[in-house]
């Protein structure tokens, strides 16, 4: 997952910032230039008290820049308008990217409460810049006359952009309009934050206390450990399990416990619904502000507001696109289910397999029928090594090098940062990597940055891009060992990285990931290819105790179970997106409950028996407080351009230097410099293909 963070998307998407009454002095790190190696931040100098009068002052300079351009008599031009206005408040890009990445990654209470304060300050402050009338007639004025202005392509893109990013936030409403759209949009960021708030609260207050050891049964030794660290942690005895996906997904993969699994399951299927961190009506009021807001504009729906700017371009496009893509996989995805079941039954199991049952007898099926497994596999993923494997192969596709600098400031004990060379010896980026779990962090994988790529007066600034996972720990006997999903979540979100590190250009609202939802999650998806590759496992898959490599049958085992489930992986994303835009497209808010309208929407995916009082949309953290609203299907989509993209580096190779030179130059450098069709284009020679990702899962003959 990409993690947007960019000011403008911060501010109108959800977030914001800080309280103390310290006043803001010359030694704040966030408004002092770093003296750290390429401006790293200092991140061991950032005090709570730092962020409000940060973000009081670096507002302040950006009202300040946006009336000098807004007074400025000269007639508006590219340069004195548009260019003006992009590096306007880069000191406040600054300090929001830094508080809402950690607000994500290492939070307190009090960053918490702070985020609530800050959030209408911001939301104001956006709404100040995107409602001024004379700001907007400048920018009309240069846009009205394009055609005789002398841009390249990149400045006829900021232009473009620019003008179309005032229309989309209210710019061109009456001033009755004006005055609901600030308040529905600082209503959102409060909203959107609160969600996420109680998400993670929901999240760290549940977990398993096993003191008898013989509820223990069917776990491998690395779910035994864990649990007993997690304990450890928290001063109890024996063993703990939690919602969190490490810990979760094993202990439901393994354990022959049937009840505590139901318990586990039933806790992460309720999480922050009918409890005391209950986000219905949030999420409720979030769909029913985002229609209002849709409407205000000009959209029938929300996902029509959205995708206006994507790919897609549109709803009906999207939902032809998640029904034809069920209806092609759905029958896959009923067979397997079968499988399991027949399989369970074979076993003894009586009744119909309910959820918490899926993983286990799926784990035993793979288990017989591929001779594979996590307990088996992980020796092989030594985290550390899996890093330097993905750091070599960026070396070897594109020519990157990786050191790490263990004198940079980092965040948190568990950060590391790298800084990332090209083959030539330049600058490229530095790279932060933060692995484990922690109750000061919310689930999931993603990536950001805390600073994109830009030019500014002939000088070059180069990112600060940052990978955030939650992975198996490390405990005092054994490093920490990765599953094979976790080895795909790795690549994944490098894939994320490279667009970020090898980003190119001069605006820094056009360079890296800030793309369009629906293309971001091509280089993040592509790479997970490479995962069950078998030059490339082979080239660094050691056991972590012995040294030896990964033996030859069990790369032929990875390879062989690269689609196992496939039909049934690929109907529960597509649940996913079919609920989003079932939220998304509505034109009213519906009168029945959460749990009732969830159902609904997405019944026709069901593949397990459906329990009553479970609801995933209270904790849907992508779509109600992340950035994916109207936008989870973008991963199925950007799914078709990675299997379509992928097919040349089969065909050419997968280590072929062409091939990533090609797509680092059209796709990985070049941001949203152009319409991303045409970048795929050029990359590829011609549109995708969407049959390239049945193909791929092996869905392309009668099942």
């Amino acid at each position: 997952m990409k993690k947007f963070g960019t000011v403008i998307a911060a501010i109108s998407a959800l977030f914001l910032i800080n309280s103390c009454n310290t006043k803001m002095t010359d030694k704040n790190p966030l408004l002092v230039a770093s003296e750290n190696p390429f401006e790293a931040p200092a991140f061991d100098k950032i005090k709570n008290e730092h962020y409000k009068p940060a973000f009081e002052e670096a507002i302040k300079e950006g009202r300040a820049q946006i009336d000098s351009i807004v007074t400025n008599p000269e007639e508006p031009t590219f340069e004195n308008t548009i260019v003006q206005m992009e590096y306007a408040g880069r000191r406040l890009s600054g300090v929001a990217s830094i508080f809402f990445n950690l607000n994500e990654a290492a939070t307190d209470s009090v960053m918490q409460s702070l985020a609530l304060e800050i959030s209408p300050l911001l939301t104001e402050y956006s709404n100040d810049i995107m409602l001024n009338e004379e700001l907007f007639k400048r920018v009309k004025t240069v846009y009205d006359n394009r055609e005789n202005i002398e841009l390249n392509t990149e400045e006829a893109r900021l232009l473009e952009e620019t003008y179309k990013g005032f229309a989309r936030n209210g710019a061109n409403l009456n001033p009755q309009e004006k005055d609901r759209f600030r308040e529905i949009n600082k209503e959102l960021s409060h909203l959107s934050l609160q969600f996420g708030q109680n998400v993670l609260a929901a999240t760290n207050k549940f977990f398993i206390h096993i003191t008898d050891s013989s509820q223990l049964v069917g776990l491998p030794s690395f779910v035994i450990e864990s649990g007993a660290a997690e304990a450890s942690e928290r001063s109890l005895e024996g063993w703990v399990y939690t919602l969190q996906a490490p810990s979760y997904g094993p202990f439901l993969q393994y354990s022959e416990n049937r009840e505590i699994k139901e318990k586990l399951w039933k806790a992460a299927n309720t999480k922050a619904y009918k409890d005391e961190f209950d986000n219905s009506d949030i999420v409720k009021k979030i769909a029913a502000l985002r229609i209002e807001r849709a409407n205000i504009l000009g959209f029938e729906t929300h996902a029509d507001y959205v995708l206006d700017v994507n790919m897609a371009k549109s709803s009906e496009t999207v939902n032809t696109f998640l029904a034809n893509l069920l209806n092609k996989t759905l029958p896959y995805a009923k067979q397997e289910v079968a499988e399991i079941q027949n399989y369970a039954n074979s076993l003894g199991f009586q009744g119909t397999l309910m959820p918490w049952d899926f993983s286990y007898y799926s784990e035993k099926y793979k288990n017989e029928k591929y001779a594979l497994n996590d307990e088996l596999l992980k020796p092989y993923f030594n985290l550390e090594s899996v890093q330097q494997a993905i750091f070599a192969l960026a070396d070897s596709l594109y020519g990157l090098k990786f050191e790490e600098n263990s004198k940079l400031p980092v965040y948190h004990p568990d950060v590391k940062a790298y800084e990332v060379h090209d083959s030539d010896g330049r600058f490229l980026s530095l790279l932060y990597m933060d692995f484990f779990p922690r109750a000061s962090k919310r689930g999931g994988a993603w990536m950001t940055t805390f600073r994109d790529m830009y030019v500014e007066n002939g000088i070059e600034k180069r990112p600060f891009v940052s990978v955030v996972c939650n992975f198996t720990k490390p405990t005092k006997e054994t490093p920490s060992l990765l599953t094979h999903y976790e080895f795909n979540t790795l690549l994944h979100e490098f894939g994320h990285a490279l667009h970020g590190i090898l980003a190119e250009g001069k605006y820094p609202s056009l360079t890296g990931t800030n793309v369009a939802r629906d293309f971001v999650e091509l280089p993040s998806q592509i790479m997970e290819n490479w995962a069950v590759k078998k030059e490339f496992l082979s080239s660094f898959a050691k056991h972590y105790q012995t040294g030896q490599p990964i033996p030859e049958e069990l790369i032929e085992k990875i390879v062989a179970a690269k689609n196992y489930l496939s039909g049934y992986s690929n109907v529960r994303q597509l649940t996913f997106g079919i609920n989003d835009m079932a939220w998304h497209t509505l034109k009213t808010l519906p009168s029945i409950d959460v749990e009732s309208f969830e159902k609904n929407a997405v019944k026709m995916t069901q593949l397990l028996p459906n329990i009553e009082g479970t609801c995933f949309s209270p904790s849907f953290s992508h779509i109600f407080a992340g950035g994916y609203s109207a936008g989870y299907y973008s991963y199925k989509w950007a799914e078709v351009l990675e299997a379509d993209a992928f097919s040349l580096f089969e065909e050419k190779g997968i280590f072929s230097k062409e091939v990533a030179s090609s797509f680092r130059k059209n796709i990985l450098s070049m941001g949203n410099i152009e319409e991303p069709s045409i970048l795929y284009k050029n990359f590829r020679g011609r549109d995708p293909e969407p049959e390239a990702l049945l193909k791929k899962f092996g869905m392309t003959g009668n099942n």
